[in-house]
């Protein structure tokens, strides 16, 4: 272990290596604290969002259209594919965010049967809101690190997610 301060993964890496002294527990080291990264970010995030009326899955479907650039319309397959989202789970979301004006479904006027989902003005606005929301919690939670440090991290995170998606196929 670092000369860094101990957290709560620490603990629970002394108390396998009291019970099991025989596992390697790199791995549980840096996936337990991945995980509950995840979940405090992922907490921190949901709080950021809900001032602008939005969840964080109803701000990845309004990001998603905002990145693709104007006129910031994309059909329910392309948004569920980009979220990784049944068509099911697609359709609430939908319906939620165009129930509050910040998405509308339209007819695909090059497939009759097709829809395309398009960025209102007010989905606009609250994305570019929420987007910088999110930005200013994640900024904050960095702030422990240099920007050196923090350019190391991105890097070897890269490098484990792409690892760990080979490993799946």
């Amino acid at each position: 272990m670092s000369a860094q301060r101990k957290d709560a993964v620490d603990a629970i890496i002394e108390q396998w290596a009291e019970v099991r002294p025989d596992l390697d527990t790199r791995a549980m080291e840096v996936f337990g604290r991945i995980y509950r990264l995840s979940r405090t970010m992922g907490d921190r995030m949901e709080k950021a969002y809900a001032p602008h009326g939005i969840s964080r899955g109803e701000f990845d479907v309004l990001a998603t259209l905002r990145r693709s650039g104007e006129p910031y319309t994309l059909s329910p397959r392309q948004l569920s594919a980009a979220l990784m989202l049944t068509t099911g789970g697609m359709t609430g979301r939908l319906d939620k965010l165009e129930r509050a004006g910040l998405l509308r479904r339209s007819p695909d006027p090059h497939d009759r049967r097709a829809l395309q989902v398009t960025l209102t003005e007010k989905g606009l606005t609250v994305i570019d809101e929420a987007v910088g929301a999110g930005l200013a919690v994640q900024t904050a939670a960095l702030s422990t690190m240099n920007d050196e440090q923090a350019g190391q991290l991105a890097d070897l995170l890269r490098e484990l997610l792409a690892g760990a998606q080979e490993a799946e196929h």
